[in-house]
């Protein structure tokens, strides 16, 4: 059974083949790839296999009547190689014309509801590169919360790059 999330403004959905054309275009967007790697075919391939082993990973969002996909956004585990592994994060990429209004933020509390109702998690973190000051906004506004000690070098960026050093914040499940 397909999984899918409804925000008052958006779905969240699994994905489809034809998710691959308007991704690709929205990755090819010089915005997005200042502060994430590339959103490539390898990239939807590792997304896609998520899904299949674990029944929940990065939705598509959809803006309905107005766009098929404006992003992604949900949650990952994180593989061994990182300092909080193991753990289960909280990611977003949209559309650079979707930026500013809400939605990243509306969501990742979807996706974050999701991780602690049906997937039973008791903590999410999300993580992103010093530099993306927009993406700490959108932890803030989630009620996440960053420990300075917490931040790390990513594992897979070596020293000098410019994507080396990461922020992490935090969320517990809420009590009650």
């Amino acid at each position: 059974m397909a999984i899918a999330l409804r925000t008052p403004r958006l779905l969240l959905r699994e994905w489809r083949d034809d998710d691959a054309g308007p991704f690709l275009a929205m990755s090819a967007e010089p915005d997005l790839s200042v502060h994430l790697p590339a959103g490539d075919e390898a990239w939807m391939g590792r997304v896609r296999a998520h899904w299949a082993a674990h029944r929940f990973g990065q939705f598509v969002v959809e803006l309905p009547g107005e766009a098929s996909l404006i992003g992604v956004i949900g949650l990952m585990r994180l593989s061994d190689d990182y300092a909080c592994a193991p753990g289960v994060h909280v990611a977003w990429r949209l559309a650079r014309p979707y930026w500013g209004r809400g939605y990243a933020v509306e969501a990742a509390r979807a996706a974050l509801d999701d991780g602690f109702g049906r997937l039973h998690l008791d903590e999410i973190v999300a993580l992103t590169v010093l530099a993306n000051r927009r993406s700490w906004g959108v932890m803030e506004r989630l009620g996440m919360s960053r420990d300075p000690a917490d931040d790390f070098d990513h594992p897979r960026y070596p020293d000098g790059h410019p994507r080396r050093r990461h922020i992490l914040y935090r969320i517990r499940r809420p009590i009650g």
